[in-house]
């Protein structure tokens, strides 16, 4: 079966079987080794991509389920400076250690500074809460996704949504 998508902002036709995780198209099939595999249930939010600009376990999510959608992994976030600032937050602040969770963390931070760009500590705790980092104690990352979001409220003077297209 064909499906037609967006992945990283370039078009897509993959051919895949129709009960193909999303997961392992992205990994076997693109490539794109950022999304890791953690525990198949959707339980750790190691594989976490941007699907039409919201998170979702890819599983989790049926590659056929994502026929006319944008999904953005990791490696398509080079020059997203939300990102970047988080990046940099994270190296600042030691919000990893592994390495395994992080494009996880990354990918669910990004998302809530999208939604809520001067989140505090507690919706932080609960936008990531699903993503599963068995090195830091998660103070450290919470910490990075709260300096990531000062920055860039300082830096833009605007909300994070639109300082990201810049």
């Amino acid at each position: 079966m064909q499906i037609h998508n967006t992945v990283n902002g370039a078009p897509r036709t993959i051919d895949t079987e129709p009960r193909r995780l999303l997961v392992h198209v992205l990994r076997d099939s693109l490539r794109l080794t950022g999304v890791h595999i953690g525990c198949d249930t959707s339980q750790c939010g190691a594989c976490t991509v941007l699907i039409d600009q919201k998170t979702a376990r890819s599983c989790t999510v049926l590659a056929v389920q994502t026929e006319g959608c944008s999904v953005h992994t990791i490696e398509g976030m080079e020059q997203d400076s939300i990102v970047s600032a988080l990046k940099q937050a994270f190296n600042e602040c030691h919000g990893l250690q592994c390495g395994f969770c992080t494009p996880g963390m990354l990918m669910a931070a990004r998302a809530l500074l999208v939604n809520t760009p001067d989140p505090s500590e507690q919706a932080v705790r609960h936008a990531l809460h699903g993503n599963l980092c068995r090195c830091t104690g998660y103070q450290n990352i919470v910490d990075a996704v709260l300096l990531a979001a000062q920055r860039l409220n300082e830096r833009t003077g605007q909300p994070v949504a639109e300082a990201s297209h810049e």
